[in-house]
């Protein structure tokens, strides 16, 4: 299974809109694909126990969702320069090494400036092989995002549609 993670905790995001595209997408093509949007992280999920073996029963079914799925595309907006702490942390909460150790990875970089969070794919391509994943070698950028997808959540310029089209067949075939 392929898991779409909408990597921010921001209410009604552009991520989330990315997410959406490539959640439909994929099922045109009949892959078995869920989406993980970040704000849906249990409330609580930080705690000092968490490192612990003390998981809250709320965090449950999103192990869950993380153990049986063999594939993810992480969609990743810039937070300072970098990804957004609220994805460092459902990777801190979920079960090491074996929630993404040997799995697959599609990473995409959304800003509203003008690199599309080159820095941030970078800097979790690092988590990624930390974690002994499989990060598939076309990582997109797509920079000012607000101008790049409409309102329903499709994108407008043909350009960058070529690119997020080519990744998700990629990903189909990773």
């Amino acid at each position: 299974m392929t898991t779409i993670i909408a990597s921010t905790n921001r209410p009604d995001s552009y991520t989330l809109k990315v997410a959406d595209y490539y959640l439909r997408e994929l099922k045109k093509l009949d892959i078995s694909t869920s989406l993980l949007s970040l704000t849906n992280l249990p409330e609580g999920v930080i705690h000092p126990d968490m490192y612990k073996s003390c998981k809250l029963d709320s965090f449950k079914a999103t192990q869950d969702l993380i153990s049986r799925t063999e594939k993810f595309i992480f969609i990743i907006p810039e937070y300072n320069g970098s990804f957004p702490g609220i994805l460092k942390l459902l990777i801190d909460s979920c079960s090491f090494p074996d929630s993404f150790s040997g799995k697959k990875a599609i990473l995409t970089g959304i800003s509203t400036g003008k690199y599309g969070n080159i820095r941030g794919v970078d800097h979790f391509t690092g988590v990624c092989h930390y974690l002994q994943m499989h990060v598939m070698p076309l990582k997109l950028h797509i920079p000012s995002i607000h101008r790049e997808i409409d309102e329903s959540g499709n994108f407008v310029n043909a350009e960058t549609l070529k690119y997020v089209n080519l990744q998700i067949k990629q990903a189909s075939e990773f």
